[in-house]
């Protein structure tokens, strides 16, 4: 037979000091745990939220992003007029080149420097990507040496306020705008005409085409087409799925997340130990008084596993409240294909918290098997003389 699992319940209350040293370190494991993911995930959604399934990006065939791609103006001709690409309003083609550049600035806190990208683009290449709005200020002119920051940029970076100017490489450039990019990759990126950029640092090549078919059938068309021209050596990539698969940086940060949750679960399983040993210790009659009854060894181990997971459980709900906290909040980190400064949010979903539960669950089984077992063990008899 089974033992009632109030009986569990009333044993964790009466030990209630050794139970919150429990459960609190079991917590700050799981808050670890889960912010580390959440960070991936964070990281994942801003390269999800990035570009559109309508436009199509160009790079040099070979290259592993933008910031490694070289394309030429030549190429940029012989694409223009491409019966596949769609046309505005106005009637001229929906194409665009772009050009990446770092920046090594300061940041805002005084706490060191980091890369920035700043991107140059032109005015259809604004057109292109809806999801970009200005929010305060204006839009730059060319030869003013003008940029538009993100607002998350911004508060990131000195110099970075409207009106505020920032120097860099051969050229002072001034703020005349904040954006607001839905919380993508162009939040971490600062706007500049392109040929202003080509001029200031001596390009005569693009970083990438961007390319607005008239239709998926059109897209497709275009991407075998390239994919087959020998001659122009670009390859083509949904500007969306593009973007998504840039996302490198949340893998580092998800194998650490794991290997930090996998060395702080070392400790929080001899904490669960020695809960359940100092349990077993003040015990050894009653456990012994259950085996008389007829329980049997089995039986005990349960029980003890039991207790132990629900310790745990405890341990992990709290954690994953405690990682709320975090949730939405803006950070940066290194992005690992571009080398620049890469913004974005803390995403802790309801799967990241059910994720740290069940974490916190099986450290608690780990760190209760070997006591629960020994209690299982111990002599009837000896267990009943004890005091």
């Amino acid at each position: 037979m089974a033992l009632p699992l109030k009986y569990n319940i009333r044993n964790v209350l009466v030990r209630w000091r050794s139970t919150v040293t429990t459960v609190l370190g079991i917590a700050l494991v799981v808050a670890v745990y889960v912010l580390m993911q959440a960070m991936a995930a964070g990281i994942e959604k801003s390269g999800a939220n990035t570009g559109s399934p309508d436009n199509l990006i160009l790079v040099r065939k070979g290259s592993t992003s933008e910031s490694s791609s070289l394309v030429t103006r030549e190429q940029l001709r012989s694409l223009v007029y491409s019966p596949e690409i769609a046309r505005n309003t106005a009637g001229e083609p929906l194409v665009t080149a772009d050009v990446l550049v770092l920046l090594n600035l300061p940041r805002r806190d005084g706490a060191g420097e980091a890369n920035v990208t700043l991107r140059g683009v032109s005015p259809r290449g604004r057109e292109m990507r809806g999801q970009v709005r200005l929010m305060e200020g204006r839009w730059f002119e060319p030869g003013h040496r003008e940029v538009v920051v993100s607002q998350r940029l911004a508060a990131r970076f000195a110099g970075f306020e409207l009106g505020g100017t920032f120097k860099s490489g051969p050229a002072t450039y001034r703020v005349v705008g904040h954006s607001d990019c839905g919380k993508s990759a162009f939040d971490s990126e600062i706007w500049m005409d392109v040929d202003e950029v080509c001029a200031i640092f001596d390009r005569e090549q693009y970083s990438s085409f961007l390319v607005r078919p008239t239709n998926p059938a059109a897209a497709t068309n275009l991407m075998q087409r390239l994919d087959l021209d020998k001659r122009l050596q670009l390859q083509a990539r949904v500007e969306s799925q593009y973007y998504s698969e840039q996302t490198g940086t949340a893998k580092p940060i998800q194998w650490l997340g794991n290997f930090l949750a996998v060395s702080m679960s070392v400790g929080a399983i001899f904490a669960a130990m020695n809960t359940m040993y100092a349990a077993i210790g003040s015990r050894t009659r009653e456990i012994g008084t259950l085996r008389v009854l007829g329980f049997r060894r089995r039986t005990v181990v349960a029980s003890f596993l039991l207790e132990g997971a629900f310790l745990a459980s405890l341990g992990g709900i709290l954690g994953s409240l405690l990682s709320l906290v975090m949730n939405g909040y803006a950070v940066g980190t290194l992005n690992f294909a571009t080398f620049s400064e890469s913004v974005f949010e803390f995403r802790i979903t309801p799967y990241l918290m059910l994720k740290g539960v069940i974490f916190s669950i099986v450290v608690g089984l780990v760190g209760s098997l070997l006591p629960a077992v020994r209690a299982s063990r111990l002599p009837v008899i000896s267990a009943l003389k004890s005091l």
